[in-house]
């Protein structure tokens, strides 16, 4: 599973907290340890990471680089921190899984494989 707070730089933290997050997004926030941005460990899902996750709802892997809305791109596997995967996934460490409800009411589990730094 995954521990009880998800880890943040304090720079993600700031600018994430200033695109006003939807409800279940800004409560995991406001939990968050946050740290200076240098002191986040190797491994932590920060904006702008490469991500592998898989959906044990349906097995299925994907590599995606979490990044802030005006730069998503579905096609080319860039995904917006606020959609729902970016929300989930944000701040989780390699290992660590989590459930998350989808605006559809549709609950997932994601678990990070690997997290290949900032882009």
């Amino acid at each position: 599973m995954r521990s009880d707070y998800i880890i943040m730089g304090d720079t993600d933290f700031v600018r994430l907290m200033a695109l006003n997050p939807e409800p279940q997004l800004r409560a995991e926030l406001e939990g968050a340890v946050v740290m200076p941005t240098s002191a986040v460990p190797p491994g932590v899902v920060t904006l702008n990471a490469l991500v592998r996750y898989v959906d044990e709802t349906t097995g299925e892997s994907r590599d995606v680089e979490i990044v802030y809305p005006t730069e998503a791109d579905a096609a080319a596997g860039k995904v917006s921190v606020l959609a729902p995967v970016g929300s989930a996934l944000i701040g989780l460490s390699v290992g660590e899984q989590i459930d998350w409800t989808f605006p559809n009411g549709r609950r997932i589990r994601l678990r990070v494989e690997a997290v290949n730094g900032n882009a």
